[in-house]
């Protein structure tokens, strides 16, 4: 009669085929093996899937009558690349079944490990039940049942289940998690991956907040999947109140598309659809819209006064090579305002409406390419105007830029070069006013205005009509020297040439502005100079200083019909120590600084040993000889009031200190030249802490007429944020017009994150001041999100 054999401290291996196959070893761990309880599980051992099932343990009993191994006391058993570790474990050759009991821990080839108290399943894992489980996924999701049953090796069913992708509290795993889902039954179909849940309840720290009766989500190894995804409310003037409800459909692994139809109370139904596809070199999407209007009429007089409206956005970006892309961005609509009045695209967020939101959609073709040294980018444009102006918005066809330096030296200095070609056309004239009054305001803006009432006194214009065509090239050389002082001599000479054909349309006014008809210039600028910098270092214990005089003298001649050619690329000019030194200060190719000047300054830097910096400067520029192109009137003024019309300019200085990381100051200045007058000044704060940050900025500018700034402005703009506890965030920020003594805009949110929730919300409120008398106008936005890691994502705006 056969009897059962206890094995000490050795290792097993069964190979499942037949219980006559049995091969015992005692591995270099089992030699002179003492057996302590209290000792831990050694890790799992990782063998090939070679149809044995290894077990290890501190006793192994054999059964040859019953055929069944028992296995008692530390049980790792591995196979198939799952490995059990239980109190005892019991395998029957016979059924072969697996039951196992105590502290049962299974962990499979994908990571996941179940935690149970009785285990019994097929040798292959396929069919059987668990009691008493908790299961953690490598995704850090986790579920829980009184038992679960499994079968054909694809369907497990959890008995009063629970679902939760939050870690557990680290002082008491007891205490509930900050969400869970609860349900009677919970389904995991592990072929379609997906966890089906019915009669079940979401909870927050363990009190019930909804009910549903039954709803489905894929399981966490998903990353995309077919199925509707969350529904998202909204509520508008233009549409009363609508439901979005997407449908997510992944076609392939380089495809998907989704449908979210929004239904909405006053206009009928809007339908939405995006695709997407990424292929071997670039991806491209397209997104459609469209719907059948119900009540029109609610738009009488705006654009949107029509019964089929829609639009249709594309994008895509494709790579040659490592070097060169090409791509392109499309937005066609039935009315300029579709967008804004069904919180599409950019105007999803309402946030976006009080965070300078674009005045226009950009469709455009471009090439790209990047060298080491050399960049290239080549691009048609059409901007679709979302004020109703778009008579007055170019199309640029193309607009092509290179540049490259030289990676070898001329005459021992550095050789650059690049170009610009520029072609754009435009059907109607823009002007601004550059006074308040109501009567001037209608003679530049309105089309038909008396052509005697558009002059350079009244107007300003901003775009020419007709076509322009401009190609510009300019090459630079420069070289440094330092002599036996310590000076540093930098001679430098460019030239650039601008061939430029202007077709200029008589519209009102124009003539005016600018010569009508076709005008080509040939605009040549020559330019040598020398930069001269010589460093005093002065180094104590506590740090160093370095005080850096700078001195710079340019010789050019005049500007070519400087103020009698369109202004472009070049309106915006802002004058102070970040452009002191440069040769030409303009902004863009339309305009080049012409006549000789000189530019001189100092520059201090201060470095402490313990950290913490300071970087003064302070500067002036000169007109030497010739044509002072920032005192030519042209067609935007540009450059009148920029404190570079005189011939000594304004003085510009900055300030930045940073005692440590946490603080940083800065200040930004611009001085009347005869009278020292404040022209311009900006100081700002940061700090940066730990557990909170906040900036405050004031700015203070003077008027500048010419520019149809014909009052002193000045305000403060105030941000701020606190971590009150270790995931809520608290933020705000506000403008205050110190000049009207009002608040035109501000800002309160707060936010919770962690490892699988968010929650943010956002109110921001908005004035538009029309006159000092009249009371402001409100705009106000609201923002709810809330988000449950691995299920869904919700937003609530309401603009």
């Amino acid at each position: 009669m056969a009897v059962a054999r206890p094995l000490i401290g050795v290792t097993v291996a069964l190979l499942i085929a037949g219980a006559a196959d049995l091969a015992v070893t005692a591995p270099a761990a089992a030699q002179g093996f003492t057996f302590n309880p209290q000792a831990p599980r050694p890790a799992r051992p990782r063998v090939p899937n070679d149809g044995q099932m290894l077990v290890q343990a501190v006793e192994v009993d054999y059964d040859y009558n019953n055929a069944r191994v028992s296995a008692v006391g530390n049980v790792q058993l591995y196979y198939n690349g799952t490995s059990v570790e239980a109190d005892k474990v019991i395998y029957d050759q016979k059924t072969k079944r697996l039951h196992a009991e105590g502290n049962i821990r299974m962990t499979d080839a994908d990571g996941k490990i179940t935690y149970a108290d009785l285990m019994d399943l097929s040798d292959d894992y396929r069919d059987g039940f668990v009691d008493s489980l908790r299961v953690d996924t490598e995704d850090q999701t986790r579920m829980a049942a009184t038992r679960a049953d499994r079968s054909s090796g694809n369907y497990t069913v959890f008995e009063n289940g629970v679902y939760t992708a939050c870690a557990p509290c680290r002082d008491d795993p007891k205490k509930p998690p900050l969400w869970q889902v609860k349900g009677m039954r919970i389904i995991h179909d592990q072929v379609d991956k997906m966890l089906y849940f019915e009669t079940a309840q979401l909870e927050f720290f363990g009190v019930p907040v909804a009910y549903l009766p039954y709803f489905s989500t894929p399981d966490p190894t998903v990353k995309r999947k077919s199925g509707f995804l969350m529904a998202a409310p909204s509520e508008s003037s233009i549409y009363g109140y609508g439901l979005e409800i997407p449908y997510y459909w992944a076609i392939a692994p380089d495809m998907d598309a989704t449908f979210a139809p929004r239904i909405t109370s006053t206009q009928g139904l809007l339908l939405q659809a995006e695709f997407r596809q990424r292929l071997l070199d670039g991806a491209y999407q397209i997104r459609a819209y469209g719907i059948d209007q119900l009540n029109p009429n609610n738009l009488a007089g705006q654009p949107g006064d029509r019964q089929l409206r829609g639009g249709i956005e594309t994008k895509g970006q494709f790579a040659l090579n490592d070097k060169w892309v090409w791509g392109w961005d499309g937005v066609a609509l039935s009315d300029y305002t579709f967008m804004s009045d069904y919180q599409l695209s950019m105007y999803k967020d309402p946030m976006a409406a009080f965070m300078n939101l674009p005045t226009e959609a950009i469709s455009q073709l471009y090439l790209t390419g990047v060298g080491n040294r050399s960049y290239f980018d080549a691009r048609t444009m059409y901007f679709l105007s979302f004020s109703g102006n778009q008579q007055q918005v170019p199309v640029v066809y193309p607009v092509i830029d290179y540049s490259n330096v030289f990676n070898y030296p001329i005459m021992g200095g550095e050789v650059s070069y690049k170009t610009n070609f520029t072609n754009l056309t435009r059907n109607d004239a823009v002007f601004d006013p550059i006074t308040t009054t109501a009567n001037t305001n209608s003679l530049c803006t309105t089309a038909s205005a008396d052509p005697m009432a558009r002059i350079p006194t009244q107007c300003l214009l901003r775009g020419m009509p007709g076509t322009y065509t401009r190609l510009s090239v300019e090459g630079d050389w420069r070289r440094s020297f330092t002599d036996s002082a310590g000076e540093i001599w930098t001679p430098f000479a460019s030239l650039r040439a601008d061939a430029i054909n202007a077709d200029i349309s008589n519209q009102p006014g124009v003539a005016n502005f600018l010569p009508v008809g076709d005008t080509q210039a040939l605009r040549v600028m020559p330019t040598v100079g020398l930069e001269y910098r010589y460093p005093f270092i002065n180094v104590q214990p506590w740090g160093s200083t370095t005080i850096e005089p700078i001195a710079q003298i340019i010789i050019r001649p005049n500007e070519s019909y400087a103020g009698k050619l369109p202004n472009e690329d070049a309106q915006s000019l802002v004058f102070d120590t970040s452009n002191l030194f440069d040769v030409d200060k303009f902004s863009g190719y339309d305009r080049v600084e012409g006549g000789g000047r000189a530019n001189v300054g100092v520059q201090s830097t201060t470095q402490f040993d313990h950290g913490g910096a300071v970087k003064v400067m302070f500067g002036q520029s000169y007109q030497l000889f010739g044509l002072n192109s920032f005192a030519v009137q042209d067609v935007t003024n540009t450059g009148v009031d920029s404190g570079l019309a005189t011939p000594a300019s304004d003085y510009v200085s900055s300030v930045e200190y940073s005692p440590n990381r946490t603080y940083t100051f800065s200040v930004r200045s611009r001085f009347d030249e005869a009278t020292f007058n404040v022209q311009r000044f900006e100081a700002e704060a940061r700090a940066n802490f730990d557990r909170w940050s906040v900036s405050l900025l004031y700015g203070d500018y003077a008027a500048q007429p010419d520019l149809g700034y014909l009052t002193r402005r000045e305000g403060l703009l105030g941000t701020g944020s606190v971590k009150i506890a270790a995931n809520w965030v608290v933020s705000g920020g506000a403008r205050w017009d110190l000049v009207s003594n009002q608040i035109n805009q501000y800002i309160i949110g707060a936010g919770y994150v962690d490892d699988c929730f968010v929650l943010a919300a956002n109110y921001v409120t908005s004035y538009s001041y029309a006159t000092s008398t009249l009371p402001p106008t409100l705009s106000h936005a609201y923002m709810l999100q809330i988000g449950l890691r691995t299920l869904a994502t919700s937003q609530v705006a309401i603009p």
